[in-house]
């Protein structure tokens, strides 16, 4: 009987590659000057310094309430720069990204849409005291009833100085099991819910083992009382206090995102206890990030509530990115720079983004190659600069991805021109798609051109 090989993976996290998932932050050293590729960003040093700076106010918090237009050409990194942004700001701060025409097809009102996506960027930081056991593992004991089958047991926990031995129910037996507790372990258990929460290994067993694994932690023995208090601080948004207060199940549908239109009485009541939480101490108000890509696509209602909301002193910064010109604005028959109004830009501030140069997107192409984990020869990363110029780095870099499976099913471990010449021809770019539509118009039912035909006859 043969063997067979069987391999384990952990899946308790798993990530996809995306067309962002290489950016880290802005790659900008500690003088908020960017360098040439770091944290997945390559070139537009002029608009990721600028970035760099709207950044620094809001960790100061010294820009809530402002607007910034990131405003370029298609694939010049607008979004990288707003994702950039994000990572920079860490869980600290809410970041909250929407579409514009996400606007447009929710079960409510553009004004409450907005108001809820406002809202879900503030923070509110909550301080409050709880009651702690913190100590090092040094024995488990779990017994199981012959009869019944019920787990009952016992833990042994010490500090430097203290130790102490306390009784275990089915509940924290089961949570002791999904944190994979052990002897020698760090553990925290909150009293009032029973939350376990494994800190790490103790720095004393460090060498139970020869061999480690990259994950494990060492922590130091606790010292002192083995039950303390303890500050803990909890960030939550106005948006889930509001869906909290206005449900009778308000946790739930955090979790269903049924929200529904929220009262404008109950906001009022949550500012008001919220600037009380304020006043005693109990809690912070952490201005966030909103990013609306697709402005343009907004219309003028909602471009005069973002004028409105941008006064209040509970407005976030609101990040905007569009790819348009001067366009008409939505919902009107006039025309403006970026198909936003005059009185909103002018309360703008405006980061202009440019066309990438050739090195920068030989950089790209090669940075989404080792994303995707897949190696280019040196003449196809040129082909791939070349198609990149013509057509579109968008194109250039979702060939990467077929091309690599080209070069699998012939066995070779680089992709080559071979490779790349042949999905380029199983794939069209906007160009050569335009340029067909054009020479075959007629074919098609319902072409622009047959009906002007029909009219003249």
């Amino acid at each position: 009987m043969s063997a067979v090989n069987m391999e384990t993976r952990d899946l308790t996290k798993v990530e996809r590659i995306g067309d962002h998932s290489h950016i880290q932050g802005l790659g900008l050293d500690e003088m908020l000057q960017p360098l040439d590729v770091s944290q997945g960003m390559v070139g537009q040093k002029r608009a990721r310094r600028a970035a760099g700076v709207i950044l620094k106010m809001v960790e100061e918090g010294k820009i809530a309430g402002r607007a910034v237009l990131i405003a370029g050409q298609p694939g010049t990194g607008k979004t990288a720069i707003a994702l950039g942004m994000a990572q920079a700001l860490g869980s600290d701060r809410p970041f909250t990204a929407i579409a514009a025409s996400e606007i447009f097809s929710l079960e409510m009102s553009k004004t409450e849409a907005l108001t809820q996506a406002f809202r879900r960027s503030i923070g509110v930081r909550i301080k409050e005291e709880t009651e702690i056991i913190e100590g090092e593992v040094v024995e488990i004991q779990i017994d199981r009833a012959a009869a019944t089958g019920q787990k009952s047991g016992k833990v042994h926990l010490k500090t430097a100085h203290l130790e102490a031995v306390y009784e275990l129910g089915e509940k924290m037996i089961d949570a002791l099991s999904r944190e994979k507790v052990s002897a020698g372990d760090i553990i925290s258990i909150d009293k009032p819910t029973g939350k376990i929460t494994r800190l790490g290994r103790s720095y004393t067993r460090s060498q139970d083992y020869q061999v480690q694994g990259p994950k494990v932690k060492f922590v130091k023995c606790p010292e002192g009382e083995l039950q303390r208090r303890k500050e803990v601080v909890h960030m939550v948004s106005l948006h889930e206090i509001d869906v909290i207060n206005s449900r009778a199940q308000g946790f739930l549908a955090l979790f269903s995102g049924d929200t529904g239109e929220i009262k404008a009485e109950v906001r009022e009541q949550i500012n008001q206890k919220v600037a009380e939480w304020r006043q005693e101490g109990k809690g912070e108000v952490v201005p966030g990030v909103l990013f609306i890509d697709e402005v343009h696509m907004l219309d003028i209602e909602c471009f005069s509530f973002l004028n409105r909301a941008l006064e209040s002193p509970m407005a976030p910064l609101v990040i905007m990115a569009t790819n348009r010109g001067v366009t008409r604005i939505r919902g009107t028959k006039y025309e403006s720079a970026h198909g936003i109004p005059v009185d909103l830009l002018d309360r703008l501030l405006i980061i202009s983004t440019t066309p990438y140069s050739p090195e920068d997107l030989g950089k790209i192409i090669q940075l989404r190659a080792n994303e995707e984990d897949v190696e280019l020869t040196a003449p196809a990363q040129q082909l791939l600069i070349h198609i990149a110029q013509e057509a579109s780095l968008r194109y250039a870099i979702h060939l990467i991805t077929t091309a690599s499976l080209v070069a699998m099913k012939r066995n070779a471990s680089h992709i080559d021109v071979p490779d790349i010449k042949r999905v380029y021809d199983l794939f069209v770019d906007v160009k050569r798609s335009s340029e067909f539509l054009n020479a075959h118009q007629q074919e098609y039912m319902f072409s622009e051109e047959s009906n002007t035909e029909m009219v003249d006859a």
